[in-house]
């Protein structure tokens, strides 16, 4: 954008994409003369998945929400890129801001670079290198077609310089879910999730499952789901539930085993996600932002995944990969009960002022290239 203040356009259509905008809003918010325009694609239309995050978060209300709701990759994509092509041509933004790795993101950045506007791309450079994941597939095409490629970790400039990328365009700004982290934990200790939920001063598992590898295939969920109440029997287990896999819960008709301590919740808050994670004994999940917030708040993860695009927080941090299944789980989930938790490692750059480093780079002309 260039050293004087001009238009910046955020695009976030989903949950993860939330949280990584709030630090930038407010950081956008301190410069004199910057303005920031926010566009909600409604990628996530549930009030509970969305609005909530929004207030809970501090957001300022989107400028425009484009409603696109659900719908295949290929109709959301192509819907979101026809209502936010009229958006651009009304805003003129100097450059737009796309984040992670959902259809909002990939669909922005296509619009954005046919009409000559330049895109940042927060969180680039992170590959899981499996082709079966949508979402590998937006992060590809995003940082190809984006102008700064602002990275989270060291593994991910090594992604993209064996990709060709030119250096000048990698920026290793850090984590941007840290900042919200960060500025997040004071308040998610204060607001008594634990209590609420009836685990306060108890050891208990938190677990997220969503992925269509995991949640899709009934056979996969129903072995998930058996082990999840067999470690329920061992200590507490707190379970939100997301809307797409209680629904095919629902169709399988699956019921917890008797005395299983597991807990099945609705959608819950950030801020009690939060609170829930760091008093945690081990998370259990297939989210992308848990592994990282795992990893800062030294909380044992166990990822049910075969790969991930954040391998720092499995050779750095305390993620370990398992296969879904019933002898990999539990035994990974013993392991890390029995062990000792000991003090989380610092990881470089996640330390809450990404958001800063980011608006330094696309204002200020700064640089946080690494060699």
């Amino acid at each position: 954008m260039g050293r004087a203040p001009g238009t910046l356009l955020s695009v976030v259509g989903a949950r993860p994409n939330f949280m990584k905008l709030a630090p930038v809003a407010r950081a956008a918010a301190r410069r004199p003369g910057l303005r920031h325009v926010i566009v909600h694609t409604g990628q996530h239309y549930d009030a509970e998945m969305s609005d909530a995050f929004f207030a809970e978060l501090g957001i300022p209300r989107p400028d425009h929400n484009l409603e696109v709701g659900s719908g295949s990759h290929a109709a959301q994509t192509a819907l979101i890129m026809q209502r936010f092509e009229p958006v651009v041509l009304a805003d003129k933004p100097d450059a737009v801001l796309v984040y992670g790795d959902v259809n909002s993101t990939v669909a922005a950045a296509l619009v954005a670079a046919k009409l000559g506007i330049k895109v940042a791309h927060v969180e680039a450079g992170l590959r899981s290198r499996d082709w079966t994941m949508p979402e590998e597939i937006n992060r590809v095409v995003t940082d190809r077609l984006a102008d700064w490629l602002l990275t989270p970790s060291r593994d991910a400039n090594d992604n993209l310089r064996a990709e060709g990328v030119p250096g000048e365009r990698v920026h290793l700004v850090g984590n941007i879910m840290i900042d919200t982290l960060v500025a997040s934990l004071p308040r998610a200790r204060e607001n008594g999730a634990a209590r609420r939920v009836g685990v306060d001063g108890r050891r208990f598992a938190f677990v997220t499952l969503h992925r269509p590898n995991n949640v899709d295939a009934p056979a996969t969920l129903r072995e998930i789901l058996d082990t999840l109440g067999e470690l329920a029997a061992r200590l507490p287990v707190v379970f939100p539930v997301h809307p797409r896999t209680r629904a095919r819960i629902a169709d399988m008709g699956w019921t917890a085993p008797p005395g299983a301590a597991l807990k099945l919740l609705d959608p819950i808050p950030y801020l009690d996600t939060l609170g829930l994670v760091e008093q945690s004994a081990l998370v259990v999940t297939d989210s992308g932002g848990l592994q990282e917030e795992t990893t800062f708040l030294g909380v044992p993860c166990l990822t049910v995944r075969p790969s991930t695009e954040r391998p720092i927080t499995c050779t750095e941090g305390t993620n370990r990969l398992v296969k879904a299944e019933r002898g990999a789980i539990l035994a990974a989930a013993t392991a890390a009960l029995e062990a000792r938790r000991g003090a989380a490692r610092p990881i470089e750059r996640w330390d809450g002022h990404t958001a800063d480093r980011i608006l330094e780079v696309l204002l200020d002309g700064a640089s946080y290239r690494v060699p």
